[in-house]
């Protein structure tokens, strides 16, 4: 098949990550990609403006940022200023992909010789902050939708009518996301000082200040209890972490495993995911997860590899971390091979193999469009 994937800024975000990754696999299974993508959007003179009243200076915005596909063969386009997707920037294709929300309106008005549409739903964007109507009209489009998660797929079906979504779990590779030490003789029980991590970043949705403040509950009774975290943004101020954290400001993606293994849970504090890509990442170095029920959360958790605790709930989420801290080397040692047993069980020849059979679904369901015409 000949396939276009119409996406956003390339960026090191978990959404381009998967796709990065079904690129490659699908190219070796001899399917041609396509990588058409929009530059970062550059601030408007009255930005600019109000920066400059606010003391913050000329905002200087790179056109391009570090992706996931940096280091990916396959041939792409950045058009040259960020606006709509149009025919001119498409070369003919199988199957042409949307992979958010704005992308599905600009792929929505192609010419039918650029592909089946399809439309690859990795979140439900309809935040206060979106246009919601906009979004909402996108779960409407007529495209064959591949969803990540679940709960997802339950949304297209309950509140849109599609009752045809494939759904397509993402999985983890376990070549870059492992334990160092179990690659030893004597792998890792439960760390010398009770340590959990979390990933930090000041998108509301991402729970950091529920996290910050459940390790603050559990640290009330488990004295040297020690964070671990890292972000992609700038460092937080001083009084943000708690002391004695160990902060990372902007690893490199191998260097992530490190900070997964050296914790005894990571703590994914959610209120809104797509899926929860760190929930695999923790899992695949060994380490439990102390999770909210967002994204893949409640299906992944229920195998044992970790606690699912309440949404918006700080001290139920202290109490998973009191637990996990309480338990023997014996018994972390099993809850750790649970979560370990987890995604080792599927991986991203799987998911493609997924990926790949939804492509030919939305090829077959665009033929018998075609036939009714």
């Amino acid at each position: 098949m000949k396939i276009t994937f119409v996406l956003p800024t390339l960026s090191l975000t978990g959404g381009m990550r998967v796709l990065s990754i079904y690129t490659q696999l699908l190219q070796k299974r001899g399917h041609k990609i396509f990588i058409v993508s929009t530059p970062r959007q550059q601030p408007t003179l009255l930005q600019q403006l109000r920066s400059l009243i606010r003391g913050r200076g000329w905002q200087s915005v790179p056109h391009k940022q570090p992706s996931h596909f940096d280091k990916v063969d396959v041939e792409s386009r950045v058009i040259e200023t960020y606006r709509p997707i149009t025919d001119l920037d498409v070369p003919d294709a199988d199957i042409i992909m949307a992979t958010w929300w704005e992308t599905a309106e600009w792929v929505a008005k192609l010419s039918p010789s650029k592909g089946a549409k399809v439309y690859f739903l990795q979140h439900y964007e309809a935040f206060d902050y979106m246009p919601k109507g906009r979004v909402e009209a996108t779960w409407r489009l007529p495209m064959h939708k591949i969803a990540v998660a679940q709960w997802l797929a339950d949304i297209a079906r309950n509140e849109y009518g599609d009752l045809s979504v494939s759904l397509v779990p993402p999985s983890v590779d376990t070549k870059q996301f492992y334990d160092p030490q179990s690659r030893s003789k004597q792998p890792r029980g439960k760390q010398l000082v009770p340590t959990v991590g979390m990933y930090y970043t000041k998108t509301p949705w991402k729970g950091c200040d529920l996290a910050l403040k459940a390790f603050s509950i559990a640290a009330q009774k488990i004295p040297n209890l020690r964070l671990v975290a890292f972000g992609s943004g700038d460092t937080p101020p001083r009084n943000v972490l708690p002391p004695g954290t160990e902060y990372n400001k902007k690893p490199t993606q191998d260097q992530l495993k490190e900070f997964y293994s050296k914790c005894d849970a990571w703590l994914f504090a959610s209120s809104s995911e797509g899926f929860g890509l760190p929930i695999l990442e923790a899992m695949a170095c060994g380490t439990p997860v102390i999770g909210t029920p967002a994204g893949a959360a409640p299906e992944l958790l229920a195998r044992e590899g970790g606690i699912l605790v309440k949404t918006k709930d700080p001290e139920d989420m202290a109490k998973a971390i009191e637990q996990i801290c309480q338990l023997s080397d014996a018994q972390w040692r099993a809850m750790s091979e649970a979560a370990l047993a987890t995604v080792i069980n599927y991986t991203w020849d799987d998911a493609t193999n997924l990926f790949e059979a939804a492509l030919y679904t939305a090829l077959e369901r665009q033929a018998q469009l075609t036939n009714k015409t």
